[in-house]
């Protein structure tokens, strides 16, 4: 069975940095696309990125580029998010989710097509 468990959320100020990880179990990181996605109180789930089956990476949101960052650990079945000079805006919850993918290039920004996912690890900004 395909779990997520993400970890790494916490409270930080305004410019700080954190890591969330999202340990994958029951399938191989090979096999999967992953994406990471947050949601804010009162706001719409939205994408922040994807990597690939293939562990081809993307970021979405012009917001984000040059400030988050997304990797995976083969070994350690992790994906990660970096998440630097963070804001007031990057509160939210932030969930990772999979979908089996034998095309090792595909990612998508619709959490419908995601089957699977973790908990979600909260995030907070504020200074």
């Amino acid at each position: 069975q395909l779990q997520l468990v993400e970890s790494g959320g916490g409270l930080v100020q305004p410019g700080e940095s954190l890591r969330l990880s999202c340990i994958v179990s029951g399938s191989t990181l090979s096999l999967l696309t992953i994406a990471w996605f947050r949601q804010a109180p009162g706001k719409r789930r939205e994408i922040v990125s994807c990597i690939s089956s293939g562990g081809g990476p993307t970021i979405y949101l012009d917001s984000m580029k040059g400030r988050f960052s997304s990797s995976r650990d083969g070994a350690k079945s992790t994906i990660y998010l970096e998440m630097n000079n963070l804001s007031l805006e990057d509160t939210a919850v932030y969930y990772c989710a999979a979908r089996p993918s034998r095309n090792r290039n595909w990612c998508t920004n619709s959490a419908t097509l995601f089957g699977t996912w973790g908990q979600g690890t909260q995030v907070t900004v504020s200074s």
